[in-house]
């Protein structure tokens, strides 16, 4: 099968992440991959031409999507697009290129902005194009019925799956990790370490989190540190962000670490993973830090719950608030055994829910709904 995924952008993030597994499985399955995107800078290009790409195709919005993109819709068995921008440029370049039967469309966020009139009314009509619709949650689902103008007929729910053998060998490694990597850091074994991967974007509200933060020091027993893993390409969350430790006196207690590629091993060696969204379509590291065995502190909004079960394998909050953020983490942090309990239980839900040849499968599955095309045997 001749596949082209077409997504918004190429740099680090947990939809481009998604796509890399997919275009990893479905090339080891014998399937031709191509990946297209519309903007940014392409920082994973390597890393997709590594997992089987045949190719890359920078696509730029506007005349060159369609002069760029042409070629490659014209030649695919079927076409999948990733993030609302892509979503909507390629829905009627797809049409026009007779593809509306072999289109398939992933949601994998509840786009907020979906909740203005006209985007909405617009959505609801170049989202009805594709074929196929693949939430990433049922709470996505949901949202882009009520709001997307979708109906339920098309959709098929694809959990995320996750690649585990990085993160469980890094956590395999942790004794061995620890006292060098938290020195680089300017931190001692024994603190207790808050880490967050995330953009800086206004969804993940890391104003929250280091309000939590400042005031969570205050109340607990043991030093508290956190490390915040990723970066801002579009805009100036990371720096907004920054001036908020200052102004806190936060000081060495956070790092900004930027984008890194060793991040199971930054997990291995923290104990808690701590993200405050706003909304989140799946949160595809939150299932990273379930496969580390961390314990996670999330808030109770969107499809979180889907993926944290509360009281089981981590904590949930109300979003947009410090204060119960905040004691979260002196709980969590003055409790090692709650924190050893929810790991062994975060291991076996992702194991359980959450792998990665499920993802593959399922997808695929879906594109010979399309195709009428057999699944052959391995």
């Amino acid at each position: 099968m001749k596949i082209l995924h077409v997504i918004t952008t190429l740099d680090m993030g947990g939809a481009e992440k998604y796509l890399l597994s997919q275009v990893r499985g479905q090339s080891e399955r014998g399937h031709e991959v191509r990946v297209a995107y519309l903007k940014g800078s392409g920082s994973l290009r390597d890393d997709f031409l590594d997992a089987g790409a045949a190719e890359v195709i920078h696509a730029p919005l506007g005349i060159g999507s369609l002069t760029r993109l042409w070629p490659a819709l014209r030649a695919a068995d079927v076409i999948h697009t990733h993030l609302l921008k892509a979503d909507m440029s390629v829905a009627p370049l797809a049409l026009l290129a007779g593809k509306r039967s072999r289109l398939v469309s992933g949601k994998h966020n509840d786009e907020q902005v979906l909740k203005r009139p006209l985007v909405s009314a617009i959505h609801g009509v170049l989202g009805r194009i594709p074929a196929r619709t693949i939430v990433l949650s049922d709470h996505v689902g949901e949202f882009f019925r009520e709001h997307g103008g979708l109906s339920e007929s098309g959709m098929r729910r694809i959990y995320y799956g996750l690649d585990r053998t990085p993160f469980e060998s890094a956590a395999a490694q942790r004794s061995e990790l620890l006292a060098p990597l938290r020195a680089e850091f300017g931190w001692k074994p024994a603190d207790v370490v808050f880490i967050c991967v995330a953009r800086f974007a206004p969804q993940k509200a890391h104003d929250v989190l280091l309000r939590a933060l400042h005031a969570a020091r205050e109340q607990s027993e043991v030093a508290l540190r956190m490390l915040l893993v990723g970066d801002d390409p579009f805009g100036g969350g990371r720096t907004k962000a920054e001036d908020l430790a200052r102004e806190l006196q936060l000081g060495s207690d956070v790092h900004f670490a930027g984008i890194r590629r060793d991040v199971p091993e930054l997990m291995a060696i923290s104990d808690v993973f701590v993200m405050s969204s706003l909304w989140e379509g799946l949160g595809l590291v939150f299932l990273e830090a379930l496969a580390t065995g961390l314990p996670q502190l999330g808030s109770r909004v969107s499809a979180v719950p889907e993926v944290v079960a509360e009281g089981e394998t981590g904590l949930l909050v109300t979003p947009g608030a410090s204060e119960p953020l905040a004691a979260a983490m002196v709980q969590l942090a003055a409790d090692a055994e709650l924190r050893e309990r929810m790991a062994a239980a975060g291991r076996e839900r992702v194991a359980d829910l959450f792998a990665i040849d499920r993802m593959v499968d399922e997808t695929l599955a879906v594109y010979r709904e399309l195709t009428g095309e057999a699944e052959v045997a391995a």
